[in-house]
């Protein structure tokens, strides 16, 4: 027979899963801001995860105290070295994501147009066919 007691019992493991099911969710949608912020900044995301490190009361854009969600995440840069990331969300909504320094890589050189090779041209043989062109078109 149904109790109050049971019913009661029933309802907070109810709650107890919906809360799980939402928690879940915020994650993927952590985990979906990271990867796009890891690759407009040009890093890589390790383990392609993130984890709840803690829940914390912090100052929104307003400057009122809400709960936060603040997820930890690794990436990198060289693929030699992990960097720590980390990830602020109040809800469902990104508060900020924040990368611990790290080093920038150098641009990479343009690659040779195509149909053009990469070869070493000496300046004073270019100087000299140049000439020529300028003294053909006079």
């Amino acid at each position: 027979m149904l109790t109050l007691g049971n019913l009661f019992i029933l309802m907070l493991l109810g709650a107890g899963a919906a809360w799980l099911w939402h928690a879940h969710g915020l994650n993927e949608r952590a985990l979906a801001a990271v990867r796009q912020y890891c690759a407009k900044a040009d890093v890589e995301l390790l383990d392609d995860n993130v984890a709840l490190r803690r829940l914390a009361l912090l100052p929104d854009a307003r400057g009122r105290r809400r709960l936060a969600r603040i997820y930890g995440f690794e990436f990198t840069v060289t693929g030699e070295q992990r960097h720590d990331g980390r990830i602020v969300m109040f809800g469902r909504h990104v508060a900020r994501i924040e990368l611990a320094p790290h080093p920038v890589p150098e641009p990479h050189a343009p690659a040779p147009a195509p149909g053009k090779s990469a070869e070493i041209i000496q300046l004073d043989q270019w100087r000299r066919d140049h000439q020529r062109h300028e003294q053909q078109r006079r």
